[in-house]
């Protein structure tokens, strides 16, 4: 069965070290988890991502319901026979992408009715519906089915969004135990907290999950436009009130800072398309920031992207070459991009969880933001 155990607290912030893990195996914490839409990290193989250090990806559960069908991948020994992955997946409930797809829906009490964004025709997805096919792609940790709010909103829209999540939270859990009673799957159900930037119904929404109760929490309806300082102080109010013994998971976030000022307020779990969706498209992360390759500034560099990252995209090729690649239009320019990219998410991740380990993260951080913002580090905490 699902498994959670925090390790240590840093004595500065609330970050934390842990891990969580079932049959298939261990996923250390504060954790970043790559994005892969329909099954795969764009342009990356499973060696690829082995290589990287990932021990668990994401799925799109909308994508795969299109195309080619849960049923298909369940024939094909879910996820993991599919794609030969043999570490963890998570997939989202298709409620963000439901939400991304506004022109395109109708959302009800039942669930929400849409047209496919590929040809038009219409589907329904309810939480029973989402349930099913997370079920049968096999996925190690399964979302409950939610309702993302926009931004801006008002306190009146979020409390409608917030009320239908907890309704759709509860038809969640039981469709989910109904066919684990008969599967007896190791996989784990998280909940989705929503309320927008709004205290007391981001508090109500947690109390009412934890009332129904889940192997871990996630925080939806952030990173969708609001200002960073929103997010962060609805991070701040909401975590003291999570369950200190189930991991916390902050949707869809974010750059390198944000991974580290997320785990300095307690969170475990990250996602995002950023690295990999910049990547192919000439911008990559370093220690140094952000770094458009393709300018034609790069052009003579004969400098890796990151002088001190062990990728084999930095081992190997030189930031000219990548450039001239990026120029001619080359599939590789993306490819060796995305490689870096994802290994330096991974890498730092690595660092921040040794450094929460040896009980530095505060100097750890502020040295690594200093660097990555270009300017000089403030002294540590005493």
């Amino acid at each position: 069965m699902f498994r959670f155990q925090v390790e240590a607290v840093d004595t500065h912030s609330r970050a934390r070290l842990g891990a969580f893990q079932n049959a298939r195996g261990r996923v250390e914490t504060p954790v970043f988890m790559p994005v892969g839409t329909q099954a795969s990290v764009k342009t990356l193989s499973a060696e690829d991502l082995e290589t990287s250090g990932a021990d668990i990806i994401l799925a799109n559960t909308y994508h795969l319901y299109l195309r080619p069908g849960h049923s298909l991948i369940r024939g094909m020994g879910g996820l993991h026979g599919f794609t030969s992955w043999n570490r963890l997946f998570l997939t989202d409930s298709g409620g963000f992408q439901v939400y991304s797809l506004a022109e395109l829906n109708k959302i009800t009490d039942d669930g929400v009715r849409f047209r496919s964004h590929l040809d038009g025709s219409s589907h329904e997805f309810t939480p029973e519906l989402s349930m099913a096919i997370q079920t049968d792609l096999g996925s190690d940790v399964v979302m409950v089915f939610d309702q993302c709010t926009t931004w801006p909103c008002t306190p009146e829209e979020s409390r409608v969004a917030l009320d239908r999540t907890t309704r759709w939270a509860e038809r969640s859990r039981r469709a989910f135990d109904e066919r684990d009673a008969i599967t007896g799957s190791d996989q784990a159900l998280f909940g989705i907290v929503q309320g927008s930037v709004f205290p007391d119904q981001r508090r109500q929404s947690l109390e009412e999950l934890m009332a129904i109760g889940f192997d871990g929490y996630a925080i939806g309806g952030l990173a969708v436009g609001e200002p960073k300082s929103a997010m962060w102080e609805t991070i701040e109010a909401l975590e003291p009130h999570l369950p200190a013994d189930r991991p916390r998971y902050l949707m869809g976030v974010g750059t390198p800072e944000d991974l580290i000022e997320g785990v300095r307020r307690g969170i475990d779990m990250f996602d995002c398309v950023l690295p990999t969706r910049n990547a192919r498209k000439g911008t990559v992360f370093t220690r140094d920031g952000r770094l458009v390759v393709k300018n034609a500034a790069y052009a003579r560099d004969e400098r890796p992207l990151d002088s001190d990252c062990n990728c084999p995209t930095c081992l190997r090729y030189s930031r000219g070459y990548l450039r001239h690649l990026f120029a001619t239009g080359e599939l590789l320019g993306p490819r060796l991009a995305s490689l870096h990219s994802v290994y330096f998410y991974l890498a730092l991740m690595t660092e921040l969880r040794a450094s929460l380990r040896e009980g530095r993260f505060d100097s750890w951080s502020r040295n690594f933001l200093a660097r990555y913002r270009n300017i000089e580090p403030s002294p540590s905490t005493p």
